[in-house]
């Protein structure tokens, strides 16, 4: 019973793909058309060439969207992109034909299903087939059954009509869709030459960061431990010394609390010892703001992850505080299908430049981990942060 129910779902599951293929194709037609004779007239104008084709090439890509969705749907067709907008006006080319003709199978189907009906109502109750065949009230056995065999014929093309279609559908939109191994490594070539400007210039930044924290932070307070410790040697008062010894030991253990902030920011060495989970904890109860963290990961990813992880959390929950004038911080991570996906929200202001030298140096570490890095802030708000890191 459950095959035939599985068999019946996916019959059914095909001939809506083909049907909304069919339409597609329709719109598909009248799109080239269209886009046809608006380009016959930019032959005598160069100068918007390249603009109207581009607008062409845009929308050819929206009907491609809708066309990756109806295979993914319908014909469980996932494996398509990324692909440009070329590619895409190409593919509605190519593709316009296959949904024609998934619509002509279709109406060879209907015509077909509708003279069988007649006929057999014309044998049962009589109709107009038996007046044609020999004027009585009912149509034989013997026409029912030579008609039987070329209708037989008919559905069985039919079938086989609707089955090939959606294959040679997925067969077209995978070699107009999908990348050819030249232009993968191409493109890989190009995410890796940029990837690796990206990491130097983190690495570069970062090492400005630390050099200014020791400077403003640590040097300062080593300084002024210096000095009260010479004062203290320098004074014949003991109640003085005492107090100048007092305050220097205050210096050094805030001097000592400046060196753990240089070094969580370099790498907090507890996340290999306690794991990505209790160091956003630690995050969470150092911060100004609330913050609610859901982590939803059931096992532990790798340490390179995790590093990148934790930086995205910090750095956008210090961006919080020191810009966003929010009231609350929510930490999401969850398990995604190749990787795990790190949303820190904010129900702040909003208006954080994606552009600007914290946020762009998060990206670099994403994308050196083959990540994707995206910061949503409109005016007013809220702050909406994810980083999407492969976990292979």
């Amino acid at each position: 019973m459950r095959r035939r129910d599985g068999l019946l779902r996916r019959s059914v599951r095909t001939l809506v793909g083909v049907t909304l293929g069919s339409l597609l194709a329709l719109a598909e037609l009248g799109f080239l058309i269209v886009a046809s004779v608006g380009l016959v007239p930019i032959v005598a104008v160069p100068r918007s060439r390249d603009r109207v084709v581009g607008f062409v090439h845009r929308c050819a890509r929206q009907l491609a969207v809708v066309e990756q969705r109806r295979l993914a749907r319908w014909h469980q067709v996932h494996d398509l992109g990324p692909y440009s907008d070329r590619n895409a006006f190409r593919y509605i080319v190519r593709r316009w034909p296959i949904g024609a003709l998934g619509g002509l199978v279709l109406l060879l189907l209907l015509f077909g299903l509708v003279v069988a009906g007649s006929m057999l109502t014309a044998w049962i109750f009589g109709g107009p087939w038996a007046l044609i065949e020999n004027g009585s009230d009912r149509i034989s056995v013997e026409t029912l059954a030579v008609a039987l065999i070329p209708g037989t014929l008919l559905l069985y093309l039919n079938v086989m009509g609707i089955i090939g279609v959606p294959v040679l559908d997925a067969r077209i939109a995978r070699r107009s869709l999908v990348p050819s191994a030249e232009e993968v490594l191409t493109r890989r070539v190009s995410e890796l030459t940029l990837s690796r400007a990206e990491v130097v210039q983190v690495v570069n930044d970062e090492r400005r960061r630390i050099e200014r924290d020791l400077h403003d932070g640590v040097q300062q307070r080593l300084v002024a431990l210096g000095l009260l410790l010479s004062r203290a040697r320098r004074t014949d008062d003991p109640d003085h010394a005492a107090a100048l010894i007092k305050q220097a030991h205050e210096e050094s253990e805030q001097a000592l609390g400046d060196l753990r902030e240089v070094a969580w920011r370099v790498y907090p060495t507890v996340l290999d010892e306690l794991g990505l989970r209790d160091v956003i904890a630690v995050l969470a109860e150092r911060s100004s703001i609330p913050v609610t963290l859901r982590y939803e990961l059931s096992e532990r990813p790798p340490a390179t992850v995790e590093t990148v992880a934790y930086f995205v959390i910090s750095e956008a929950i210090t961006n919080a505080a020191k810009h966003s004038g929010a009231e609350r911080i929510e930490i999401v991570l969850r398990r995604q299908t190749a990787g795990f996906l790190v949303t820190v929200t904010d129900d702040g202001e909003g208006g954080a430049d994606p552009g600007g030298r914290g946020l762009t140096g998060l990206a670099g570490r994403v994308a050196a981990n083959d990540g994707t890095f995206s910061v949503h802030s409109p005016p007013g708000g809220p702050t909406i942060v994810k980083a999407e890191l492969p976990c292979a």
